[in-house]
């Protein structure tokens, strides 16, 4: 077998996404609350409220304004990972927490603007994201994270991611408005099926690639409710802390993890 055959049958094993491990979920709850914090940033405190009084049901502008600005980002984001030749940890998390915003503002948008609630928009959402896991596994054969190393299979992740990090942020409102289990009844709750799923991991052999989606899946609805009570107003159950600030230093912290943390692509076993 000549050298170059090898080098090309190495390099087809390597994904253009992150190895998972420890530090991956770390910087991925860091960037689900800061896409929460981020996107509420915008379409509430720089697009502003329609009124101080106005129901969660309410024509509110700046969800749709704020989902058109960060989908720009996302998309172009998105072209630029694929477009990439190899993995670019840089340009990975700055396309998951392009994802995790625009995910706050459509969710927002859904729920809210187009006054389905959040159990509506859950549901919706859910099936979505069915949806598109199975349609990448009838066409790929897999959806393991490891078999992301070709444009196809990489549409077909970002378009899950977006579909999950949607869904999160409408489940987190849906468990914390709607059950009225509050964001530290959120945080429970989502904090412990996350505990639930690495129990799963270390003592069973449930399959590692459902675990992964299903860890992913709870990620945000936990960073959702965490942003929440970090800037919801003290009457509300919140800490009613500055949304430009918050996100400031969560994006400090991702970065600091990016750097500090081990970064390597997903690689598969063989």
């Amino acid at each position: 077998m000549n050298d170059s055959f090898r080098e090309t049958s190495a390099a087809d094993w390597i994904a253009k996404v992150p190895a998972i491990t420890l530090g991956f979920w770390i910087i991925k709850i860091l960037a689900t609350t800061l896409g929460e914090i981020g996107g509420d940033a915008v379409t509430m405190s720089w697009l502003g409220e329609t009124t101080p009084n106005a129901s969660a049901s309410a024509w509110h502008p700046g969800y749709l304004i704020g989902t058109l600005i960060f989908a720009v980002v996302f998309i172009a984001a998105v072209i630029a990972q694929i477009r990439s030749n190899q993995f670019n940890k840089w340009l990975y998390w700055t396309t998951i927490v392009a994802s995790t915003t625009v995910g706050t503002t459509l969710a927002d948008f859904a729920d809210r603007s187009l006054g389905i609630g959040y159990t509506g928009g859950s549901s919706l959402l859910l099936l979505l994201l069915l949806g598109s896991l199975f349609a990448w596994y009838r066409t790929t054969g897999t959806i393991a994270v490891d078999s992301v190393r070709d444009a196809r299979s990489e549409w077909f992740y970002w378009l899950t991611i977006t579909f999950s990090q949607t869904l999160g942020t409408a489940l987190g409102d849906w468990v914390a408005d709607t059950q009225g289990m509050g964001y530290g009844g959120g945080i429970l709750v989502f904090g412990g099926l996350l505990v639930l799923v690495a129990v799963l991991y270390f003592t069973t052999r449930v399959s590692r690639t459902a675990l992964f989606w299903s860890a992913f899946v709870l990620t945000r609805p936990l960073g959702a409710v965490v942003g929440d009570f970090l800037d919801k107003p003290l009457a509300k159950g919140g800490l009613n802390l500055d949304r430009y600030q918050g996100s400031l230093m969560l994006l400090v912290a991702i970065c600091a993890c990016i750097v500090l943390l081990p970064q390597r692509p997903a690689t598969k076993a063989h």
